[in-house]
């Protein structure tokens, strides 16, 4: 099983010295991959995220990828029918590049509606939105030049070009539990990034993606939150999402200082050494 860590980009313990510190740290454990979350704007009184202070993703995982050589990095979850897909596949296609090819597109609808109304997008169509922004980011990225027949996103594609072009190609999971999202997984991902499972929940869900999806290659990863007191609990528990199939998991520990969190990162690693 491979282990990667949330960064903190989150709350009073965010910040550059945090982030590249948390990165670093995450390359020397050994752990596979960094992630960054999304939320662009919101409400004030929303219960969550727990704090306004949200730095943007990529721009966190680019500042983390300077300060690194082997750690992929990954997105938990960009919330991809907010944002225009042309302008962010030439953001990550540069990413994909300037890190050498360690990028993980993990994609979801969202769920937050005052969001999608404060950006202008309807909230109604972001399954559409969805579906036809990959495969607009996808011509983009392998075809040059390129032609896209938009029908639900506002562009006009013909015969035109997007450099650099993302070599490897960036792996898009994508993220959530509802049957939309699984239906999404299976045909247009190359890997399922689901949220908050315990063991026994997410056996069922693997089966079931996996009855369509049986590749080695597509990926099964989990996001699970972690409060550090119980390392034992968390080596149990990874061992449980290995023995239901999960390839990957990405944890995020809840501490609110960047010192805590830190450690909590040292002990995670520790509690996924030798998980198969």
């Amino acid at each position: 099983m491979q282990l990667g860590v949330h960064l903190p980009h989150i709350g009073r313990k965010a910040g550059p010295e945090a982030i590249r510190r948390a990165a670093v740290q995450a390359e020397a454990l050994g752990l596979a991959d960094v992630w960054a979350s999304e939320h662009i704007i919101v409400p004030k009184s929303a219960p969550y995220p727990p704090s306004p202070l949200f730095y943007d993703p990529l721009l966190t995982l680019t500042w983390a990828a300077a300060f690194t050589k082997r750690v992929r990095l990954g997105t938990s979850v960009l919330v991809l029918p907010m944002r225009h897909p042309l302008p962010l596949a030439k953001e990550l296609g540069t990413l994909q590049c300037l890190s050498e090819g360690r990028l993980i597109l993990g994609a979801g609808v969202g769920w937050l509606e005052a969001e999608y109304a404060a950006l202008g997008v309807p909230f109604r169509e972001r399954g559409r939105r969805m579906d036809e922004g990959i495969a607009m980011m996808r011509a983009v990225w392998t075809e040059d030049p390129v032609s896209f027949p938009a029908k639900h996103i506002p562009a006009v594609i013909d015969e035109m070009r997007m450099q650099p072009q993302p070599k490897p190609a960036i792996p898009i999971w994508i993220g959530g539990i509802s049957d939309a999202a699984l239906a999404r997984a299976a045909t247009l991902g190359d890997g399922w990034h689901g949220t908050r499972l315990s063991p026994a929940e997410a056996a069922p869900v693997v089966r079931r993606i996996r009855e369509r999806r049986p590749e080695p290659g597509f990926t099964l990863s989990l996001r699970a939150n972690w409060d550090g007191k119980d390392a034992g609990e968390l080596t149990g528990r990874l061992a449980g999402y290995a023995a239901a199939g999960i390839q990957h998991v990405m944890i995020q520990p809840m501490e609110r200082g960047l010192d805590d969190w830190l450690g909590a990162v040292e002990r995670i690693a520790k509690a996924g050494a030798g998980i198969g």
